[in-house]
């Protein structure tokens, strides 16, 4: 079923733009599905894509791990300690609504290089997602599990890796999933305004000399780097989360049907904390 309703999609398009059709969306000036494939094979046989796609690649892995570190410190560090919240809280919240992009000039005033200035931003798009899925994450722990640890002997940095970071971890994953979208976002668009090779810089030139075959590989190669890396983070985050409880539902997958003559499933109501045995809490 994907593979068709993705057919279909492609074969709309091809059907509009071949035909040209102009009603409420014009459809006169876009590409076909074979213009932009033939327009895709033309670059994967030069060395300039491969050029842009190791240099974008490089500046997102480079300032997403940077994000990931500083945002899951500082989160923890504002969740954790109430004098560091006090000091960073405020400049944190002021800057966090600013978009990423619009810190550019900024990015070209502090730093030598565009290249500094272009992961200082793709850095600063997923920082605040990571920061304030982890501080969320932290400060929605049981404290009894901080106390069971004081109890036998653990101090704070027993606490830390015991208890705080593994059980905050979905959570962080969470806000890494987000942030390596919006890094994506925010490292095309700073190589659009600033950069000299990559994606977003191609992607760009190709607009300004009319070819918008050119734009549209461009666009797909953003799509397909993006749900690459996504789905990556995605999955080591499951890998690394594997104890914790997983749901019944598998995409694709249909419910066994019950056997002639078997008696429904009664229906299990949810259970509170405090009606939970001891062992099934644990």
């Amino acid at each position: 079923m994907r593979l068709v309703s993705l057919a279909a999609a492609l074969g709309a398009w091809q059907l509009l733009a071949g035909l040209k059709v102009d009603l409420w969306l014009r459809f006169s000036q876009f590409p076909t599905v074979t213009d932009v494939a033939r327009t895709f094979a033309d670059r994967l046989s030069g060395p300039d894509y491969w050029t842009d796609l190791t240099d974008s690649l490089t500046r997102i892995l480079t300032g997403f791990l940077l994000a990931a570190v500083l945002g899951v410190a500082t989160g923890v560090l504002v969740a954790r300690s109430r004098l560091a919240e006090d000091l960073l809280g405020p400049v944190l919240e002021v800057v966090r609504p600013i978009p990423a992009i619009a810190l550019v000039p900024v990015a070209i005033l502090l730093f030598p290089s565009n290249e500094q200035g272009i992961v200082f931003i793709t850095c600063t798009a997923a920082f605040f997602p990571v920061l304030v899925s982890t501080r969320h994450a932290v400060r929605a722990l049981t404290p009894v599990w901080e106390e069971a640890v004081l109890t036998m002997g653990g101090g704070r940095w027993r606490i830390l890796g015991s208890v705080v970071l593994p059980g905050a971890l979905p959570g962080i994953f969470g806000g890494l999933s987000v942030g390596i979208g919006v890094s994506w976002i925010c490292v095309i668009s700073a190589e659009m305004i600033s950069g000299q090779y990559g994606v977003g810089y191609r992607t760009w030139q190709d607009y300004t000399v009319v070819n918008y075959a050119g734009v549209f590989v461009g666009m797909i190669t953003i799509g397909v780097l993006g749900w690459v890396t996504s789905t990556a983070v995605e999955l080591l985050g499951r890998r690394l989360t594997r104890w914790l409880p997983r749901t019944s539902y598998i995409p694709g997958a249909r419910a066994p049907r019950p056997a002639r003559g078997a008696a429904a499933p009664a229906p299990v109501s949810p259970t509170t904390k405090e009606e939970a045995p001891h062992d099934q809490l644990v």
